[in-house]
């Protein structure tokens, strides 16, 4: 009996979203590998609106898999109703999402949380991430000490810190030209800030982060999906404030020279599997990958510039393009490829709709990745020591751009023409030439191969992410005692 009260039982909660799921997904693993029992639970639009191929199907297979003994660890998948139908257009009424999951939603959690757990199999822990700041309430509810697995980088967590709590150090937000200087940060601009905290955006999202940002002193981890060699100065700068662990990278074992136990991740598309034998038939280090991830869509203006350059580049190629989609409710045209692109560079280029990311990255015939800078898609192309050309569009990206460019200098970043914000096809070429065969080319490539290696040795065994693991899950085993 005593054993069983000793277990380390974690419950994770997660929206249903690629970008929030997935460095979950990989974080409760790693809490697997190291002996502690994990529910991640989403909300029940999780496989209607994420596409599960049988990949995927046979992880969710393998991890909640019956023929397991009850002692061993595993990852258990549950679900819980947002509230809303399951044909509730969620994207385009965010704010009625957000409300129905806070009230209603939260509600469906905590009933969850009370059939899960019994009297020798409490919850020693719940894990939420930055956009489910309610799920705080819910753990003190039920008296479950609360931690947050902050999945953006540790430096957009400073920044939102020192807004929230010493909103003095800003300028006035209107002006994206403003500055701002923050401790263990270059000089800021107003427009490299996120974007959820500008007077142009809707406020639900500012409130988001305040809200979680108020709550901050009933979170007992704040633990960060980075590694301290990334971020090593603004996690120091951090530790005498509200302290943020680094667990990171949360990429998948494979890329950090692991073996995968449970593969696969979580995407909205099915992936195209037939390009990484398209790369192997391409010259080391010479293909242009290009993805803007699963939210950013991109105007017909900048995919015609994008494909100019392409085009006159005459370097291979594979860029994603998503399924066709509206780019907003004003723009009710869908983005395409100019007429002919495709026939004059079928020799060198290939378009598909969808990719498994870290499998190109990893790909030796890969020069650079054109991203726009989302924290997932940093943190794979850093694990896979490739350069980027950064094309930030919102929220944490224009932060993430500056953090890879300005500071950790393995990349360049694509400028827009004045204020009607027009991308050229000529700053694209610039950069395609900068990262690949300009004079800061090679050492690009060196730092960028050099963070690989950091982000290596940070997850070995003593590595400091394997001792910061070691430590949090110490302490989870003393509260069960």
């Amino acid at each position: 009996m005593e054993s069983q009260r000793e277990e380390v039982r974690v419950l994770m909660v997660a929206m249903a979203m690629q970008g929030h799921l997935n460095p979950m997904l990989r974080f409760a693993k790693l809490l697997v590998s190291k002996g502690v029992h994990v529910t991640l639970a989403t909300t029940e639009v999780a496989l209607q609106s994420l596409s599960v191929d049988s990949r995927i199907s046979n992880t969710f297979s393998i991890i909640n898999q019956d023929s397991a003994t009850p002692k061993t660890p595993r990852v258990h998948l549950e679900f819980f109703s947002d509230g809303l139908d399951d044909d509730f257009d969620r994207k385009n009424h965010i704010e009625s999402f957000l409300e129905s999951i806070q009230t209603k939603g939260s509600r469906n959690l905590s009933n969850l949380i009370t059939n899960l757990e019994s009297e020798n199999n409490k919850f020693s822990c719940i894990i939420t991430n930055p956009f489910t700041p309610w799920v705080v309430a819910i753990a003190l509810e039920h008296d479950i000490p609360c931690a947050m697995l902050w999945i953006q980088s540790c430096t957009i967590y400073s920044l939102y810190y020192h807004f929230f709590k010493h909103p003095q150090l800003f300028p006035p937000l209107e002006d994206p030209n403003n500055t701002l200087m923050l401790p263990a940060m270059p000089v800021l601009q107003v427009k490299e800030i996120p974007s959820f905290i500008l007077p142009s955006k809707p406020e639900i999202f500012k409130k988001m982060m305040a809200d979680l940002f108020q709550r901050l002193d009933k979170i007992k981890w704040v633990l960060g999906n980075s590694f301290k060699e990334l971020e090593e100065d603004v996690v120091a700068s951090m530790a005498s404030l509200n302290p943020i662990i680094p667990v990171g990278p949360l990429v998948s074992p494979c890329m950090l020279g692991k073996k995968e136990t449970v593969a696969g991740n979580v995407d909205i598309w099915n992936a195209e599997d037939s390009c990484i034998e398209w790369l192997d038939k391409k010259p080391f280090s010479s293909v242009i990958y290009i993805s803007f991830g699963s939210l950013n869509v991109l105007t017909q203006d900048q995919m015609d510039s994008v494909a100019t350059a392409l085009k006159n580049s005459n370097r291979p190629f594979l860029w994603v393009i998503k399924p066709p989609a509206v780019r907003g409710s004003d723009d009710k045209k869908f983005c395409e490829l100019k007429s002919g692109f495709l026939e004059e560079t079928k020799e060198r280029g290939l378009v598909v709709k969808w990719c498994s990311q870290e499998r190109v990255l990893m790909h030796p015939s890969v020069a650079c990745f054109m991203t726009h800078c989302g924290w997932n898609s940093t943190l794979e192309t850093v694990v896979a020591g490739v350069p980027i050309i950064a094309y930030p569009e919102w929220t944490d990206q224009p932060l993430d751009a500056k953090l890879l460019v300005d500071v950790l200098k393995i990349g360049v970043k694509m400028r827009i023409n004045g204020e009607d914000t027009v991308l050229s096809a000529e700053e694209v070429e610039r950069c395609i030439t900068e990262v690949t065969e300009g004079l800061k080319a090679m050492e690009m490539k060196r730092r960028a191969v050099a963070l690989k290696e950091a982000a290596k040795k940070a997850v070995e065994d003593g590595g400091s992410i394997d001792q910061n693991m070691d430590r949090f899950i110490s302490e989870l085993k003393g509260i069960c005692r």
